[in-house]
């Protein structure tokens, strides 16, 4: 995808899409359902959020990174 052809503004608005759509299925997957949009599943998800992380990097912009870990257990770091 040919992301500087996009505006600042759709680049944010695609972030958050995914951010959204991770959210959504955390949701449905804690009340035991399955995920509507597999983002954690789907490896393409991810590749998307962080060509869009460079994009946005590259112009300066800040936002919020999305927090893959959500669920995954974390190493102690002494």
């Amino acid at each position: 995808m040919n992301y500087q052809a996009f505006t600042n503004d759709s680049l944010t608005m695609m972030y958050e899409g995914i951010r959204g759509a991770l959210g959504a299925d955390d949701s449905l997957r804690a009340l035991g359902e399955e995920p509507r949009f597999r983002v954690r599943e789907t490896p393409d998800w991810k590749k998307h959020a962080s060509e869009l992380e460079t994009e946005m990097l590259r112009r300066g912009m800040f936002f919020e990174v999305i927090d893959w870990t959500d669920g995954q257990e974390m190493l102690p770091f002494e």
